[in-house]
């Protein structure tokens, strides 16, 4: 989801977990429009920059991107229903979520109406006898929970789109590994979501434990999310 960012935030080089430091070099590229070749974009901004024993992070919203999976908000026209449910939805300090019909109507469409409905059901009852929140974005999923809203500060022209996840994370992180193997660089691959509250490896050619120690790596969102346009970084382990 899209969170609140600070734009004059400094975030350092290197990161010290368990004792080890890590270099975080994040690579800058062009807006990586929708439909793009993401093996085109791999090809010509990061293999120049890996090393043998590199870790390369790519962020979900430009692998969606690439993949089609990010449409105009102008486009996305919602049903009714999307409209209704939208109104219900819990507004979260860190984005619009599925509080606008269009990223509700997506949500829909990617989980199903009767999934979307019982997590309204649940949602409501959870609200009314326990006083708990979350639980229709629990419940909806994480390609409902994920959906990227229009807005700040994502850079144009997502900023006026609704993003869907990205599909397939381990499946495009292999092939990209295999585009890099190819070029001679031994290398593995992650497909993150992260922002200024944190993320997660969404597939990776790691084992689960290293992806646990790429998430605390990065957790203070080394690339950023605003108009850096540094999609891609490169996680390597500091040498002094």
């Amino acid at each position: 989801m899209d969170v609140p960012y600070d734009e004059n935030r400094t975030r350092p080089r290197e990161v010290e977990v368990d004792g080890v430091r890590y270099e975080r070099l994040p690579i800058k590229t062009h807006v990586v429009l929708p439909g793009e070749s993401l093996d085109a974009v791999i090809e010509r901004y990061a293999l120049g920059e890996l090393r043998d024993g590199d870790w390369l992070f790519m962020t979900e919203k430009m692998v969606a991107g690439s993949q089609g999976r990010a449409y105009p908000v102008a486009e996305v026209h919602p049903r009714p229903l999307a409209v209704w449910l939208s109104k219900r939805v819990v507004r979260t300090p860190w984005g619009i979520g599925l509080g606008i019909p269009e990223t509700m109507e997506m949500a829909i469409r990617e989980v199903g109406t009767l999934r979307i409905l019982f997590a309204a059901g649940v949602s409501v009852v959870s609200k009314k006898v326990f006083r708990r929140s979350g639980d229709f974005y629990r419940i909806a999923g994480p390609k409902a929970r994920g959906i990227d809203g229009p807005g700040y500060p994502t850079i144009p022209p997502y900023d006026e789109m609704v993003v869907l996840t990205a599909a397939k994370p381990k499946q495009t992180s292999e092939h990209v590994r295999d585009v890099i193997s190819a070029a001679g660089v031994r290398a593995d691959v992650l497909l993150v979501d992260i922002n200024d509250i944190g993320g997660n490896v969404l597939g990776s050619t790691l084992t689960r434990e290293q992806e646990k120690l790429v998430a605390r790596i990065l957790q203070d969102n080394p690339i950023g999310q605003g108009h850096e346009s540094t999609p891609l970084g490169v996680i390597r382990r500091a040498t002094r």
